[in-house]
């Protein structure tokens, strides 16, 4: 989940009008009778970098929508919630913001609407997407619409007086680990994009015999997890106490990604001069972020919120996604450089970006994270496997 954190709430210059963007207008009679409250639940911390977005969409077209109302919730709770609204057919969610975990299981659990016969309502994803990002867009199975994409990590956050000599390989962070013990942290993968980045790039650094199946494909995998494990103190439930802690200097060392290495350095809850290193032969596994409707939604609200997900998919509205380095870089649509960010995006990332990422983005290669089932997969057998481990 996100820290707490202030928001960039500048605006959004120059709004277009809706639908001008490759989508529909709807006609009037497609519109609601009176103004929708629409309430969205976000698991992934993206309202950081979209919430101006979507409050400038309701100043835009107050006939659409009179307000969003906003609620936060830990991924892995999500989807049995829902399900549980569904069957007791009494939803209150109009709209999730997810990562590629509660993406996954709603897959499995089929919670989402499918979005396939309303794609022309939207822009032709195939043509405004980045190509890493429309590849993160299969992964919705068209039961979501993706909003915000970053190339992730896994990366290695230290302090530079606590760490003087920072492994560079992977067999380097196991001896490191064994030599300062409890020092080294990632949080459960189920519910941390860093924790959940490092367990899929790891299969690409051992070797593995199949990085994208975690059942029979993970020996190394699993092995170099449970030999780590004896070296970690605990597996926190998020990402946010593994940023306190190297900030407090319980631990030297974390996994992190380009976002959440950026993000709480601006925010002060890690110190500017943390660290970042990469290791020897490792891939990038992307993440995105995604719009999902939960199944069980009047079709005048999902007029609505696909009119909503045209607005977002918007180049002024994607480069709000900048915000303060969170998901770095941000954006999915193509063509939306940083100076088409809000002054104070500019800013914090010309102060906490790092000008190796670009480097380090263009020269290795970019992975896909898993595929929605074997995700939900991955996720059961590290719980049994290592998490539980440590109670």
């Amino acid at each position: 989940m996100n820290l707490n954190r202030r928001h960039f709430m500048g605006g959004v210059a120059g709004l277009t009008t809706l639908g001008a963007f490759s989508g529909k207008v709807f006609a009037a009679a497609e519109k609601p009778k009176s103004p929708l409250t629409i309430t969205i639940v976000d698991v992934a911390g993206n309202l950081a970098l979209t919430q101006p977005a979507f409050d400038a969409y309701a100043a835009a077209k107050p006939d659409f929508v009179s307000r969003f109302v906003y609620t936060k919730a830990p991924s892995p709770e999500l989807p049995a919630k829902i399900q549980a609204q569904q069957n007791a057919g009494r939803l209150d969610i109009d709209l999730v913001l997810t990562g590629t975990d509660a993406l996954s299981a709603g897959i499995d659990m089929k919670l989402w609407v499918d979005l396939k016969p309303d794609m022309g309502e939207l822009p032709k994803l195939d043509e405004i997407l980045l190509p890493q990002a429309l590849k993160m867009q299969g992964l919705a199975q068209d039961q979501g619409v993706i909003v915000t994409y970053y190339p992730s990590g896994p990366l290695l956050e230290y302090m530079p007086d606590q760490v003087k000599t920072p492994p560079t390989t992977i067999e380097g962070l196991l001896d490191w680990a064994k030599q300062n013990k409890n020092k080294f942290m990632y949080a459960r993968p189920a519910n941390s994009g860093p924790g959940r980045t490092f367990l899929m790039g790891l299969p690409y650094l051992l070797k593995d015999k199949d990085p994208m199946d975690p059942e029979k494909g993970w020996d190394k995998t699993w092995a170099y997890l449970l030999e780590l494990g004896k070296n970690i103190e605990y597996y926190p439930t998020g990402t946010t106490p593994t940023m306190k802690e190297l900030g407090e200097g319980t631990r030297s060392m974390i996994a992190s990604t380009t976002g959440w290495d950026i993000n709480p350095r601006a925010l002060g809850i890690v110190p500017a001069e943390a660290k970042v290193g990469k290791l020897d032969g490792f891939h990038w596994v992307t993440d995105a972020h995604y719009m999902c409707i939960p199944k069980g939604i009047a079709k005048e609200r999902i007029a609505v919120l696909l009119d909503v997900m045209n607005f977002m998919l918007q180049k002024k509205q994607q480069a709000v996604a900048y915000d303060q380095g969170y998901f770095y870089p941000g954006p999915a649509v193509k063509d939306v450089p940083l100076s088409m960010a809000p002054q104070a995006s500019q800013d914090c990332i010309k102060q906490f970006g790092r000008p190796e990422y670009a480097d380090w983005i263009a020269n290795n290669p970019l992975e896909l994270p898993l595929p929605p089932k074997k995700m939900v997969t991955a996720f059961d057998i590290w719980d049994k496997k290592i998490g539980a481990a440590k109670g």
